[in-house]
């Protein structure tokens, strides 16, 4: 199928786009990479009278340390996040994550702000964005704002960006100390949309007690989520002390929206979900503690 007939326009800066957003209203959509909005358009399962095309705006794109976090912008392309060396070195669980994300040549086009403002739940980067505390830098008419990311994923494929805004750029977190990261999910086929994910990253002193920890889940719920209970459970203890299996299970043990679909039953994903958790559990204190 092909898609209906729509509007194409270029803006040439971010707040050129801002501009068009207001100007046009719900007939309008931004175009950060296309990787998910297109196949939509074609299949006509979504429809826009016009199309704002930010691939090409430059201050949108780029990966610059800022101090205690990594600055990169929304218009980044996934491949460019999984070739840097700076991405590896400051924020691992990033670079581990973008190689899940569909093929190569999905990751060529696709871009991280895409991503988070598509919201799947199901995808990786929401949920590492939502497991390191990331901040979200949007720009609209009213001027520009930071988002942290518990408050930025309000419901499927929903976000707090306004209809008047655009998302600029991510903001993560740098941990620093002795850090272990993890990212494990599950599948049908490589490069699918995951049946239920965690993305996990923790920090342990030089006793190995744990004094951090950030957990998020993809694939279980509406959003992605942290798992909360099993963060406040880890931290302040020894992780001589952690039962993996018995947190993998706590983790999921909340969740009461774990929807059944095509691709698996809800109870199956629950026990999936649990299973991913102990596994990036037990690499990331492995990790942590040189193991």
């Amino acid at each position: 199928m092909k898609p209906p007939a729509f509007e194409y326009h270029r803006p040439d800066t971010a707040g050129d786009a801002v501009e068009m957003l207001a100007q046009l209203g719900d007939g309008a959509k931004v175009l950060a990479g296309g990787q998910s909005l297109v196949p939509m358009l074609a299949m006509r399962l979504t429809m826009f009278e016009h199309l704002i095309d930010i691939t090409r705006i430059a201050e949108l794109q780029g990966i610059e340390r800022e101090g205690a976090t990594l600055k990169i912008g929304a218009g980044t392309t996934d491949v460019d996040i999984e070739t840097s060396s700076e991405v590896a070195a400051t924020v691992p669980l990033l670079a581990r994550a973008t190689p899940l994300i569909g093929h190569f040549q999905i990751r060529n086009r696709g871009t991280i702000g895409g991503s988070i403002v598509h919201a799947d739940p199901a995808a990786e980067y929401p949920a590492v964005a939502l497991a390191l505390d990331a901040t979200l830098e949007v720009l609209g008419t009213a001027g520009a704002r930071r988002i942290q990311s518990p408050e930025f994923f309000t419901g499927l494929w929903d976000t707090a960006v306004d209809d008047d805004e655009l998302l600029t750029a991510i903001s993560f977190p740098v941990w620093s100390g002795r850090c272990g990261f993890a990212i494990e999910e599950v599948a049908r086929r490589h490069g699918d949309f995951a049946i239920a994910g965690a993305a996990l990253a923790l920090e342990v002193d030089g006793a190995d007690t744990v004094v951090r920890c950030g957990i998020g889940l993809f694939g279980l719920a509406p959003t992605p989520v942290r798992a909360s209970a099993v963060e406040a459970e880890i931290v302040g203890r020894h992780v001589d002390e952690i039962d993996a299996e018995e947190l993998g299970q706590l983790a999921i043990s909340d969740l009461d929206d774990v929807q059944s679909d095509l691709h698996s039953p809800a109870a199956y994903r629950r026990r999936v979900g649990a299973v991913m958790v102990t596994r990036a559990l037990r690499t990331a204190m492995a990790e942590a503690c040189g193991d």
